[in-house]
């Protein structure tokens, strides 16, 4: 009995030079350990104190419940942190002068401008683009995202991963051609994600209000040279950095409607990544309700058969 007593309290010592301050034993663990005490005092009555070692004297258990006696409480893992991102800093916002003549030679310097600002040069990665806006620059209509993905950055181009391949899709359910319209994207770079390497990074995250505050002047300066009739804004962070920021909590409040920016009518939708994440005909059918009034604000024509589109359960 003295040795397992011995035995208890160099584990009470071992688990308290660790760092635990607390060990739950069930009730039955304690009454047993009083027994064993008093069958000990009860063996050697007459025996002096000094007689037992103060070793073997057990260490003050608290009582708290567990499943068996003297099992150390789990000590629960430190949650890692989430990674926080910092708004970068910025320079303040370019101010874009567009050069005089046509609208091919002012997009070409605007681009040519855009792909060399040294601003967003720094924020690329060794093998990616910048990416400026594409399409026609006669189009009646401009659809305007938030930033490049993971393909956008590697192609140069907005919208050419699984949501811009839908996106043309839904552009040719209106009965145009991807060709036949505008996208860009309110910001030129990928924004970086922490812990990010120089091969790439895994994920994107929405760009800050600093980042977009500083490449709005440049999609600015495409809806001067474009001139389209109307804009759509893709998504809520577009129509964040649209409308205002903080101007809004959910898409829901501004989805649907008719706003303005750059004194042109707009119109705020889904991103087409909404219809990716569960293509259901609901879903499909509310982004189509909102393209149905851009289409009708353009100018285009509106067959019945797409009026229909997506109400089928």
């Amino acid at each position: 009995m003295r040795a397992s007593l011995t035995a208890i309290t160099e584990e009470l010592q071992r688990l308290k030079a660790a760092g635990v301050r607390a060990v739950p034993v069930t009730e039955e663990g304690l009454r047993n350990l009083r027994a064993q005490i008093a069958a000990r005092r009860t063996a050697l009555p007459a025996a002096p104190k000094a007689a037992v070692p103060p070793a073997a004297e057990p260490a003050p258990v608290p009582r708290e419940r567990s499943a068996s006696a003297f099992t150390p409480a789990p000590t629960p893992a430190p949650k890692p942190a989430a990674p926080t991102v910092k708004e970068p800093p910025l320079p303040p916002a370019p101010a874009v002068v567009l050069p005089e003549g046509d609208k091919a030679a002012r997009w070409a310097a605007l681009r040519t401008m855009v792909l060399g600002d040294p601003v967003c040069q720094s924020h690329v990665r060794p093998g990616k683009q910048v990416v400026f806006g594409v399409g026609s620059i006669e189009a009646r209509i401009m659809f305007v995202g938030e930033a490049p993905g993971a393909e956008e950055e590697v192609q140069g181009e907005p919208f050419v991963g699984p949501a811009g391949q839908l996106l043309t899709k839904m552009i040719q359910g209106m009965g145009l051609k991807r060709e036949e319209v505008y996208i860009g994207n309110i910001m030129n770079w990928r924004p970086e994600m922490p812990g990010g390497n120089a091969q790439g990074q895994v994920g994107n995250r929405p760009p800050t209000e600093a980042e977009m505050r500083y490449c709005l002047p440049y999609l600015r300066a495409q809806i001067e040279v474009v001139n389209p009739v109307l804009l759509v804004a893709l998504g809520k962070t577009a129509a964040e950095g649209l409308l205002g920021f903080h101007t809004f909590k959910a898409l829901g409040d501004v989805r649907g409607r008719w706003h303005e920016f750059a004194g042109r009518p707009l119109m705020v939708t889904y991103h087409p990544s909404y219809i990716l994440r569960e293509p259901t005909n609901r879903k499909k059918r509310m982004i189509w309700e909102d393209l149905l009034q851009v289409m009708e604000r353009a100018g285009l024509p509106v067959s019945d058969k797409q009026r229909g589109y997506f109400l089928g359960k």
